[in-house]
């Protein structure tokens, strides 16, 4: 864990650890002020410490965290006031609000108060979403939304007795997974307390715009639950509304209307508000505060950079997750809009903005369809407009929530639907938000038979590939997932120094690419291990091992002249950041074999838990190119 010797500029001493009796219906004016000052506290250190995570670059989430301390604040002094009626844990359905999970760590004497200034940092053990056993004062995981209502259940019912807690948010109550958790909660008369921050915005956009029609107090209590609904600024109606629901027998849910980001100038009830706020926003707003030392410790905060200089690569950088939208807006604008209407459908899922849907959002409204936060539903929608020939689904999230959609893929195979899948955020390169965020069971989606309906996965290794790939595949019938990372990757060079997917390439489903010669064995890369590959392979040259590099742009196709020329070879080895467990290195030994090729084999992906910050992930895994480099030499000899 990152030490510091820097003290945290606002007192959390000040806090106030009262004990409130959940038998007593009402407020004191004692506790009713310790409360608003708690509150205030709390916040302050949450746009605090969450800032450094924006000052450092890797992001934070600031408005969850902060909008639901009132809630949190009244939790925290009931489990001290009568431990024994509840499970004492703050279960969270927003992962992403892990800023309130360490707050109250610290708070509690279970993690240094300094610790908080290295929130979301590489190595510092806060990663962007709570995982259990990793940071102390953590009493869960977390992540995906929609994933912990239904765990709750269980708790409860480990628990009879006892009130268990799940806060929850008016975006997590649009996945599935939270219908089903409410009928069995509902059934079975589990006493799960929902505090619910319901503010009318989700990372896109606002639900009362895109979903119009739901509610989240009208969809729970059609499950049946009692819904208790009020203002969450108003510290006397939410207490009374908590006191209620825990005096309540069986499921209640305490939905608390507020704004975003509530008395923050310039995000308040703004999208950006879910995110972090930014450095210039946290400084006005600590200014205003009379917080002047927080304001110097942001000041003084520099970016970390990654001082690794790469071979083989040019000085462009692109963002293959919006490069993809990019080259999706170039086909579509080659049809008549007539045509675009009646044969294409784009569908989000909340993070147009992440995907590179926005760029087909803005150039093509009339194809575009913005959505909840329900994936396995927008995916199936996607591929039911896929079904009929010449039409194509378009559908796009986060590699990590892939896992969610393998029934609903399935379904679109069996179905023969034409759909294009891109999911970004692949792999673990720059994701501060840690495990629970990595993509990196990608190969999943390749989960049909060998005789089923064609299904074909793709990695392009930088920005010309991105394009040319969409390109060809475009109109190809049947499933077609497109994978591109979270962080930008460098334009690849050829051996000549030039663009080695520029002018006059042309993206051929299936082939396997020969990036550079080499006779003492091959090193076969996908997506953003490409240019980290290459390094070490112009490394190794200079050091007189000849190393060869495969780039496998089609994941799960065997190119037959490929996989023959690289087995003939002295060694061979697979590098991916997919997990490896279930990659690319998984199977492409076993395809060797297959094929009786028998050269020393060895395969790098992901295998252990993230270590936070960004490019800091690829050397925690071993797969960057010094970790490369390590096992060319070891298996030469």
């Amino acid at each position: 864990m990152t030490e510091t010797s820097v003290r945290f500029p606002i007192d959390l001493g000040a806090y106030k650890s009262i004990a409130l009796d959940p038998t007593k219906p009402t407020l004191t004016d004692d506790e009713r002020e310790a409360l608003k000052a708690n509150t205030q506290l709390c916040r302050d250190a949450i746009v605090f410490f969450t800032a450094t995570g924006a000052a450092r670059g890797v992001g934070g989430h600031t408005g969850g965290p902060y909008d639901t301390v009132p809630e949190v604040v009244i939790l925290d002094a009931l489990f001290r006031g009568a431990a024994d009626q509840f499970v004492p844990i703050f279960f969270d359905e927003a992962g992403h609000r892990v800023g309130t999970q360490y707050l109250m760590a610290a708070l509690h004497g279970e993690l240094p108060v300094e610790q908080l200034m290295h929130y979301r940092e590489a190595n510092s053990k806060l990663p962007g979403h709570p995982e259990l056993g990793l940071t102390p004062g953590v009493k869960f995981s977390s992540g995906r939304l929609g994933h912990m209502w239904p765990y709750v259940n269980g708790v409860a019912l480990a628990n009879p007795g006892k009130a268990v807690f799940c806060l929850g948010s008016d975006g997590s109550q649009q996945e599935g997974n939270d219908a089903e958790a409410a009928r069995l909660a509902v059934a079975q008369h589990l006493n799960v307390k929902l505090i619910i921050d319901d503010n009318d915005v989700t990372i896109a956009g606002h639900p009362s715009k895109y979903l119009p029609g739901f509610t989240v107090a009208k969809t729970l209590a059609g499950h049946g639950v009692k819904v208790l609904e009020g203002d969450g600024e108003d510290i006397d109606s939410l207490y009374s509304r908590i006191h209620e629901a825990i005096n309540t027998p069986g499921t209640v849910a305490v939905i608390n209307k507020r704004p975003m980001c509530v008395g923050i100038e310039g995000l308040e009830g703004s999208t950006h508000g879910h995110d972090v706020i930014s450095v210039e926003k946290a400084i006005a707003y600590l200014e205003k505060r009379g917080y002047t030392d927080a304001v110097a410790v942001l000041k003084s905060i520099e970016t970390p950079k990654n001082p690794y200089k790469f071979l083989g690569i040019g000085s462009k950088w692109d963002s293959n997750r919006n490069v993809f939208g990019d080259a999706v807006v170039s086909v579509l604008s080659r049809m008549s809009e007539a045509e675009r209407k009646e044969n294409v459908l784009v569908i989000d899922s909340d993070l147009e903005g992440s995907c590179g849907l926005k760029k087909i959002h803005d150039a093509h409204p009339e194809v575009f369809l913005p959505s909840g936060i329900m994936e396995r539903g927008n995916l199936s929608a996607a591929a039911g407009f896929g079904m009929a020939k010449g039409k194509q689904g378009i559908f796009a999230t986060f590699a990590a929530f892939l896992e969610m959609c393998i029934s609903e893929i399935t379904m679109a195979r069996l179905n023969y639907s034409n759909l294009l899948c891109h999911f970004s955020h692949s792999g673990i390169d720059d994701m501060a938000d840690n495990t629970c965020h990595f993509g990196i069971n990608n190969f999943f989606a390749d989960n049909g038979l060998d005789d089923g309906y064609d299904t074909k996965l793709y990695f392009p290794a930088d920005a010309n590939q991105m394009k040319a790939c969409v390109e060809s595949v475009f109109f190809n019938p049947g499933l077609r997932f497109i994978f591109s990372t979270r962080s930008k990757t460098p334009i690849l060079l050829n051996a000549e120094g030039g663009e080695l997917f520029g002018d006059g390439y042309t993206f051929t489903p299936g082939k396997d690419e020969v990036i550079r010669e080499g006779t003492a064995g091959y090193i076969v890369a996908v997506g953003d291990a490409v240019y980290r590959a290459l390094d070490a392979v112009e490394r190794l040259k200079q050091e007189g091992i000849d190393v060869g590099l495969i780039n496998k742009p089609t994941l799960n196709v065997v190119d037959e002249e490929a996989i023959a020329k690289i087995g003939a070879s002295p060694f061979v080895i697979v590098v991916e950041a997919f997990n490896r467990k279930t990659g690319l290195g998984s199977r492409f030994g076993s395809w060797l074999l297959e094929r009786g090729l028998t050269p020393k084999y060895a395969y790098l992906g992901t295998h252990e838990e993230g270590c936070g910050g960004l490019w800091e992930q690829f050397p925690h895994q071993g797969i960057d190119p010094v970790g490369i480099m390590a096992k060319v030499k070891q298996l030469v000899g």
